[in-house]
């Protein structure tokens, strides 16, 4: 069981668990979909059994050993196009929750994973449904590894390898709602910049040389900005480049 009183407004106020769960954006979806739920809802599980990250990719994490959870957040006047905003939002605030854990190397890599060194701590997939050309709710399915000890990939890492100690996950959680709420109402006052420049900031391989790939083959070149809808701007040799999550690709 999953129990958290955040001090916010609405973020986390509302918590559906499951001790098991397919998928906590599907279940959400259909929860969403099935009743008239209250926006910044949670859904999450200890165990998920058929997550799903970016590119459809599937998400592994051990049972009761992570935090696995998706909120349900209905935005009041987001454009379509405006979404990725949405991940900066979020990518910022689970960075800021992250650091008070000292992890050296700690990035945001775009679009929307978090990085420790070149290992994936966690990740972000965000599924919105529209309302003519403004996103009516959107679905933002978090996956962070907090205490799991051991992984088949060696990309992968937790908090629990990297400092030696456990996380609870009710504090980390609660830390989040309010680091995302915060966002969040800081974005309606101020707009996006503020959040923006955070983001870039603290984004993996900014402005370094380092090997990548598109349609065309492996390039060097180095990042340099995102556009207003998300795409990741690139330079290399021939010029300027911007690139769609399914686009581009990183080398090691």
């Amino acid at each position: 069981m999953i129990k958290i009183q955040p001090k916010t407004k609405y973020m986390g106020r509302k918590v559906e668990y499951l001790p098991t769960c397919h998928s906590t954006n599907n279940y959400a979806l259909e929860l969403l979909r099935k009743t008239d739920i209250i926006s910044g809802t949670i859904v999450i599980t200890d165990n998920q059994t058929q997550g799903r990250g970016q590119r459809g990719n599937e998400w592994h994490s051990e049972a009761g050993k992570n935090l696995t959870c998706t909120i349900i957040y209905k935005p009041e006047s987001i454009k379509a196009s405006e979404q990725f905003m949405l991940n900066i939002l979020l990518s910022t605030a689970i960075f800021k929750t992250l650091e008070t854990y000292e992890l050296d190397g700690l990035k945001i890599k775009w679009p929307n994973d978090i990085y420790v060194n070149k290992q994936k701590l966690g990740g972000v997939l965000i599924e919105s449904l529209l309302i003519g050309s403004v996103i009516g709710s959107s679905i933002i399915g978090i996956g962070i590894n907090l205490n799991q000890g051991k992984f088949e990939l060696p990309m992968a890492t937790s908090v629990l390898k990297l400092t030696g100690k456990e996380v609870d996950r009710e504090l980390f959680l609660t830390k989040l709602m309010e680091e995302f709420e915060s966002n969040l109402e800081n974005f309606k006052k101020k707009g996006i910049t503020e959040h923006k420049n955070f983001y870039l900031k603290n984004l993996f391989q900014m402005n370094e040389w380092c090997k990548y790939e598109d349609a065309e083959g492996q390039y060097e070149g180095r990042i340099v900005g995102i556009t207003a809808i998300g795409e990741v701007l690139v330079e290399k040799e021939l010029g300027l480049m911007k690139y769609g999550m399914k686009e581009f690709r990183y080398i090691y």
